[in-house]
């Protein structure tokens, strides 16, 4: 599983199921879905205690809840050899993930301000597998599952300033396979722990400027390893490795026309903590298999900004819709770049909506679409382009007050 987290970087695509760059997911709820991840100063109810918990302190006074269903699709990715050498040619498996989150805001029970919060969401994560002989010996198949339990508490200070933080739980579990001369089978699983961060200020009724931080999470994953040279199991043992889920930090600005609130996010999300993967082993790994899973393998990733636009307009007393546009860096330079994450710069494009049903209750959709640039990479061990890389993501959710 240690070595799991090495192929953690290779799925970022999928992870952001609706992807960030690398393997970070920013979209977690229905609406955020639905806004390319522009919720941040504008978040409300339940979700706003995973998004920015200070806004739960401008919720209504109840306890609210968000239930809700996301598919994420990963379509195959193209790589075409430059030297034309059509053996090294390949393309990876589409991918399909089904992925629920729970969000929960309380009412202020102290009546000082004082609310909590609780978010069950999958921040990170990845999955690709190839069939092609070049791209199936070092990436057959490179899984990687983040699961985050984080509660919050949010504080009003006065109408218009509030703060909010709280406490990050992350569960991990990975597999890693790779099949060539030289094999591995790995599998690891941690729980690690970190904190997030967040502030709006009003500075009128139509107004919010907010900044967040969740902190970055190193993921100490542990487990078995089998390496194999051809047919020969050389080593049986345990094998650890570590991994950031990077800090995020994001200020964000949302102003209301009338029935329609436009907002502005820019968040960095802080990759260049991710140096290098080294691989710790609690035997020894022999000679012939040492330069290919004991030695640190370079990564050497780069910190990306990502700039996110929606558009929520309040049609009627029943039905909101919603729309998002964002662009996307992502984090591998090419000198480091593989076959388990061929990442690249991404546009995103989204649309949504949340229907009334009474006043306790309501539903709503996104959906989201991001495409990948095609990338051309010549490295010590790739020369070609990656081309074809889609993520379609549609969350469902169901939200109720009490």
């Amino acid at each position: 599983m240690k070595n799991l987290v090495k192929i953690v970087g290779l799925s970022a695509v999928v992870a952001s199921v609706v992807y960030g760059g690398g393997y970070r997911i920013p979209e977690q709820s229905a609406s955020s879905v639905a806004l390319s991840g522009a919720y941040i100063a504008n978040s409300s109810g339940a979700s706003a205690s995973y998004y920015n918990p200070a806004n739960m302190s401008f919720n209504k006074n109840q306890t609210d809840m968000e239930v809700s269903l996301m598919h994420i699709g990963l379509t195959k990715i193209k790589y075409t050899d430059n030297n034309g050498v059509a053996a090294n040619d390949g393309k990876s498996k589409a991918e399909s993930f089904i992925v629920p989150t729970l969000f929960i805001s309380t009412k202020d029970y102290a009546g000082i301000g004082l609310r909590y919060g609780l978010s069950i969401t999958v921040p990170g994560g990845l999955s690709k597998r190839w069939d092609s002989p070049t791209q199936k010996a070092s990436a057959e198949e490179f899984t990687l599952e983040v699961v985050e339990l984080n509660p919050t508490v949010s504080y009003k200070i006065n109408e218009q300033f509030a703060v909010g933080g709280g406490l990050r739980v992350v569960k991990t579990d990975g597999v890693v396979k790779s099949s060539g001369g030289v094999s591995r089978d790995l599998t690891g699983d941690s729980i690690d722990y970190g904190y997030n961060l967040g502030a709006t200020y009003k500075p009128d009724e139509t107004s919010n400027i907010s900044a967040t931080y969740r902190s970055n999470v190193d993921l100490t994953v542990e487990g078995d390893a089998k390496l194999y040279a051809g047919t020969a199991l050389l080593y049986d043992d345990g094998a650890s490795v570590t991994v950031p889920l990077p800090a995020v930090s994001t200020l964000a600005y949302s102003k209301s026309f009338g029935d329609t609130t436009v907002e502005l996010n820019y968040d960095i999300t802080h990759w260049s903590a991710y140096e290098e993967l080294d691989f710790e082993y609690s035997s020894t790994v022999a000679a012939p298999l040492q330069p290919f899973f004991d030695d640190p393998i370079d990564k050497s990733w780069e910190d990306t900004t990502a700039i996110r636009l929606g558009v929520t307009h309040k049609l009627n007393k029943k039905l909101t819709l919603m729309a998002g546009y964002a662009k996307d860096e992502n984090p591998v330079p090419e000198k480091t770049l593989g076959y388990e994450l061929p990442d690249s710069d991404a546009t995103l494009y989204s649309l949504g909506a949340n229907w009334v049903i009474d006043d306790k209750s309501s539903v709503g959709f996104g959906y989201l679409l991001d495409i990948k640039e095609k990338r051309e990479v010549k490295n010590d061990t790739i020369d070609g382009e990656f081309t074809d890389a889609k993520a379609h993501m549609m969350s469902f959710a169901y939200r109720t007050s009490f």
